[in-house]
């Protein structure tokens, strides 16, 4: 599944589905977002029923600000309309795998709505 591009006009109704969304945040100018873009596509691909979705820090600074981006990449998993993980860095392949595993797993009844 090609990655969604987000702005401040789809972002509640994309982040707030049933499911599990990952959202990258990320500039065309930062290496390491550069580097970090192929994983996050390629492990999109092997997942079609997760949302993977990317935001532009630099097209929507108000959505990157109104989460508190400062570092990028900064990639979120949001299930149910829920953050459970938010953290800047370039995730290799196999730990954005773990990611994913875990977001899956997540006991969402103890989830905060």
């Amino acid at each position: 599944m090609a990655t969604v591009s987000l702005t401040s006009k789809n972002f509640s109704d994309v982040a707030s589905q049933q499911g599990i969304v990952l959202i990258d945040f990320w500039a065309s100018w930062c290496g390491p977002c550069r580097m970090f873009g192929p994983i996050f596509e390629r492990v999109s691909a092997k997942h079609p029923d997760i949302v993977f979705a990317k935001v532009d820090t630099e097209a929507e600074q108000e959505l990157a600000r109104s989460f508190q981006i400062r570092s990028i990449p900064t990639l979120m998993a949001v299930r149910d309309g829920v953050v459970l993980y938010s953290q800047p860095g370039a995730l290799p392949e196999p730990l954005l795998e773990q990611l994913i595993a875990k977001v899956r797993e997540a006991d969402m009844s103890e989830a905060v709505h």
